[in-house]
């Protein structure tokens, strides 16, 4: 069953990674309501302060542009993240950054802020994830190497956060994906369109 629930995940990626290769990027009005789902959801029942951490990405292999919303959390005070991949684990640890730190090449050839004895290593409240494909119940498709669930789950045994999937619209499953029991389920997913919490 196993078997067939992880070739049926495989086959279903390709398939997302052709359909979201046929996607344009979003245009300044979508990035725009796409912040304003974001900030008018996420943060409505949260306190916005200094200490607040959201972990973002730097999109690669045409996932959806994470760089404005990125931007607006930076110029509202709130401390950003990056994932960096540590060799031999599957959880993530998250450098602080901003748009004038340095960058390098990480794993998977992932832009990352470049790693030094200055690095400020961050646990963050509120984690960006992005998406292949999701479902209604709130699962995604990732790329399999199982980061994510691996990481969201460590940091649900000790806080509380808050898991939001980013996803173009179109990348929206009306059947369940198929699941295992390692996959962790997101809070909300938003998307340039609509926002669906879980």
């Amino acid at each position: 069953m196993d078997l067939d629930i992880k070739e049926q995940k495989e086959s279903m990626r390709e398939l997302a990674k052709r359909a979201r290769c046929m996607l344009g990027s979003l245009d300044t009005q979508q990035h725009k309501k796409l912040c304003e789902n974001f900030f008018d959801n996420i943060f409505d029942n949260i306190e916005v302060n200094k200490n607040l951490c959201v972990a973002s990405y730097w999109p690669v292999n045409r996932e959806i542009d994470t760089s404005i919303l990125t931007e607006e959390l930076l110029n509202k005070g709130v401390k950003v993240a990056l994932p960096i991949v540590q060799k031999g684990s599957r959880i993530l640890k998250f450098a602080q950054w901003d748009m004038n730190m340095p960058m390098s090449i990480g794993a998977y050839n992932i832009p990352q802020p470049e790693i030094s004895n200055h690095t400020v290593w961050l646990e963050p409240d509120i984690f960006l994830v992005p998406s292949l494909a999701f479902d209604r119940r709130g699962y995604r498709l990732g790329y399999g190497g199982g980061y994510y669930d691996s990481t969201l789950a460590q940091y649900r045994k000790k806080k509380d956060i808050v898991a939001v999937g980013i996803a173009y619209a179109e990348q929206a499953c009306l059947f369940n994906l198929p699941t295992e029991e390692h996959d962790q389920k997101m809070d909300w997913i938003i998307t340039e369109q609509n926002v669906m919490r879980v």
